[in-house]
């Protein structure tokens, strides 16, 4: 499996009606942490007292099922101070979907998220997704990353995705994580030395407005 860990600006500017990256202020430096997949017990409990032990907020792009499976872990991320955003009621993947069957599974999810940022699950989009969810029917606001931490990856040593992660983050940064159980051994292991790392350099870790 090959994939960029830092998204190349020839790719962002074939999706230039999504949100890559937010703008950096060198008066007030700040990071995105987003978590996909969840909410999902075990983990997600985990990366919220993590987040809370250090003051960080950040966004969650949860599937509508998961949702629905676990509403008092879900009540929990937003009671926190997170946000919340929708990727898809059952994690469906935008190149193999028709349209309408897609966009129906988002709305499913979007009666229990009730958001208004959306991110496509594996980031398998297209322009004309992008403007469809910007519509005044849809007004679903596309968020994409500029930093892939990897913890998907299962032959990736946790340590090694930590590494990875801390050697290339900087303010204005979308992070991606997955609060799931096939990423949590990464993603448990990198996520304390991140939120360290952000805090020592003075960086707020704030979710997606």
């Amino acid at each position: 499996m090959v994939y960029p860990l830092r998204t190349p600006d020839w790719l962002m500017r074939l999706l230039p009606a999504a949100c890559w990256r937010m703008p950096a202020a060198p008066e007030a430096p700040a990071v995105y942490l987003t978590f996909d997949d969840g909410p999902c017990p075990g983990v997600t409990e985990r990366v919220l007292d993590l987040l809370a032990a250090t003051g960080a907020r950040a966004t969650f792009f949860c599937v509508g099922a998961n949702v629905a499976a676990h509403p008092a872990l879900f009540d929990r991320v937003r009671r926190e101070g997170h946000a919340v955003g929708n990727h898809t009621h059952r994690h469906l993947d935008a190149w193999k979907t028709r349209g309408s069957s897609y966009l129906a599974d988002i709305r499913e999810a979007q009666a229990l998220i009730g958001t208004a940022i959306f991110r496509p699950p594996y980031g398998h989009t297209t322009p004309a997704l992008v403007r469809r969810l910007q519509s005044p029917s849809d007004p679903l606001r596309t968020i994409m990353w500029s930093l892939l931490s990897g913890d998907f990856d299962t032959r990736l040593d946790p340590r090694r995705c930590a590494d990875q992660v801390l050697s290339r983050i900087r303010p204005g940064d979308i992070v991606v994580f997955h609060d799931s159980r096939k990423a949590a051994p990464r993603l448990l292991e990198a996520l304390p030395p991140v939120l360290r790392h952000a805090r020592a350099q003075g960086w707020q870790l704030l979710p997606i407005p």
